[in-house]
């Protein structure tokens, strides 16, 4: 059993990103739903879907490339906020990744939300990750 579902998500996208698999699955959660979502709003993903199996469910996405070389969309991802090390964020001190031409995600007491977003509610929270 996986402890950190955030670290596996992201360290699934990231394998599947470096072979261009087209779909990557991974095991559906509220917090991996939420984070699929703003992947797919931001553009970094092309979509996603659940499914269920055996009373499991699981999320299907689909991974996005660019241009005939197939370059992934998602450059890097990063974790930030660990289970032995949790990384919290004041309103005035969200972070700014690669001068806002990637994004941070963060778990807010509204959601899980960008970086941008949660900077126009002016609202902090936990830091999950860096994508850029």
């Amino acid at each position: 059993m996986v402890t950190d579902t955030i670290s596996d998500m992201l360290t699934r996208i990231r394998n599947a990103n470096m072979i261009k698999h087209q779909i990557v699955q991974i095991p559906g959660t509220k917090m991996s739903k939420a984070i699929a979502l703003i992947l797919k709003e931001e553009g970094f993903i092309e979509d996603f879907e659940t499914y269920q199996e055996n009373s499991f469910e699981y999320l299907l996405i689909s991974l996005k490339y660019k241009g005939k070389s197939r370059e992934p969309v998602i450059y890097k991802m990063q974790r930030v906020s660990k289970p032995g090390l949790r990384v919290y964020t004041s309103a005035k001190e969200l972070p700014k990744v690669l001068d806002n031409l990637g994004i941070a995600i963060i778990s807010t007491s509204k959601g899980v939300m960008t970086n941008l977003k949660a900077k126009e509610l002016g609202i902090g929270g936990e830091v999950l990750c860096y994508i850029w």
